[in-house]
């Protein structure tokens, strides 16, 4: 299997676009950005003319004004344009993509398949302006394969901490064989995530330490697109939820929760995870012990919009597929602006895959539909996104030490938040690549 995914990576070679060799040879010297403006996410101020100083993969320095610099390699003129930091989504799945033959797709595609897939989804995602993923579950563990392909500078995409496989019960969310036939189906254990039990989640964790994964990954309600009836029932015990939590502790992980219902959002605040993803029926207990134990919210908007939108298209879902898209489409971008008010905390993310990779951005306009003032929904997307990874020190912000992700675009973000749709320029850790 290791052989495999490292053959298909090493094909993917040829289906991306590699960069330019003078990007590499400026990032060992210093590199100067001169900028229209800059978007100080730290401060919550747009700046005027700014120049910002990069040398090797890190911000050096930030200067006020379009200056000149001694010693550059190279210079970047945006005197139009607005500069931000590299964007973060905080929930997606880049080896894989919504189709209407996805659920038959499975049976005859390969892992390779998937991870050739993945590195184009990666570089339209990059492209997009988005520098890091946190990438919330995949198929067979090959996102790592992905992320070691990427930081080995192989192909281009974004800084991934990737999950792996999801972690869950027998016949939730996270189990991959709902809707076999038995003879199919198995019994999966938690070796690749289905766990029964706090025996299996301790095991289930170490398994992902071993596999090489960055964050954890539960589900510990029901989902939209698994086969099975249940969009929100509970389907992991508190016990579980600590059980995971505990054992992530002592590895360093970040705990991401999947959960669309009520109860499931309350056993996940309460077992101690980082963030509740999608949250649709989130009620007001639910905020609450969010504010007090400190949890992010991920409310992914987009996703419910285009699970709603296909849900209308015959055949696009299988029927329970269908029945539980409209259920939470009408709903999730109204939790979303409840909880912004609320005061629960609010990281950008958008389940990248349920809608097709590049069109991150959308979702920016969704949160500010939903309540939420621009300059929060593009602090979501750096300074509280790179919080909730633990990754402030080097990301979220264009600041001195660190890494130099930066983006641009033509007009301002905090009067027309779609801008972001269309970015013109990516540095990521100081090399271009748009």
């Amino acid at each position: 299997m290791r052989l495999s995914l490292a053959v298909a990576l090493a094909l993917a070679l040829t289906l991306t676009t590699s960069v330019h060799a003078d990007d590499k040879a400026a990032a060992t010297g210093l590199t100067a950005i001169r900028c229209g403006h800059l978007l100080d996410t730290d401060a919550g101020k747009l700046l005027g003319a700014t120049t910002i100083v990069v040398e090797g993969t890190r911000i050096k320095e930030v200067k006020a004004g379009s200056v000149d610099i001694a010693g550059a390699a190279k210079v970047i003129d945006l005197p139009t344009s607005t500069c931000l930091p590299g964007l973060i989504d905080s929930h997606t799945h880049l080896t894989f993509e919504t189709s209407p033959t996805g659920y038959t797709d499975q049976f005859r595609w390969n892992v390779a398949d998937y991870a050739i897939r993945s590195t184009v989804y990666a570089k339209r995602t990059l492209e997009a302006g988005f520098t890091t993923v946190r990438n919330l579950g995949d198929g067979n563990g090959e996102s790592v394969a992905l992320r070691n392909a990427i930081n080995a500078g192989i192909i281009p995409g974004p800084r991934i901490f990737t999950a792996a496989q999801a972690i869950g019960s027998t016949g939730g969310h996270a189990d991959g064989t709902d809707g076999y036939r038995k003879d199919l189906a198995g019994d999966p254990g938690p070796k690749v995530g289905i766990i029964n039990g706090t025996d299996d989640a301790w095991k289930a964790v170490r398994q992902h330490y071993k596999d090489g994964a960055d964050v954890i990954k539960i589900m510990p309600s029901g989902g939209v697109l698994d086969e099975s009836s249940s969009v929100d029932n509970a389907q992991m015990t508190i016990e579980e939820i600590k059980a995971v939590v505990a054992a992530a502790r002592d590895y360093g992980f970040v705990v991401g929760a999947h959960a669309h219902g009520a109860e499931a959002i309350r056993r996940a605040v309460l077992g101690g995870v980082d963030s509740i993803e999608h949250g649709t029926f989130m009620n007001d207990e639910d905020m609450k012990l969010m504010k007090e134990h400190g949890t992010w919210y991920v409310p992914t908007i987009i996703a419910g919009k285009y699970v709603e939108e296909k849900a209308g298209v015959p055949g696009y879902y299988p029927p329970q597929v269908a029945a539980k898209a409209k259920q939470v489409g009408p709903i999730i971008q109204a939790t979303a602006g409840k909880a912004y008010k609320a005061g629960v905390k609010i990281a950008f993310g958008t389940d990248a895959a349920v809608y097709p990779h590049g069109q991150n951005a959308k979702e920016f306009k969704y949160m500010v539909d939903a309540g939420m003032p621009p300059l929060f929904v593009i602090q979501a997307a750096t300074t509280h996104a790179a919080q909730l990874l633990r990754r402030e020190k080097d990301l979220g912000s264009i600041a001195p030490g660190k890494f130099a992700d930066v983006i641009a675009v033509d007009g301002n973000p905090l009067d027309d938040v779609t801008v972001l749709q269309k970015v013109g320029f990516v540095m990521k850790a100081g090399e271009r690549y748009k």
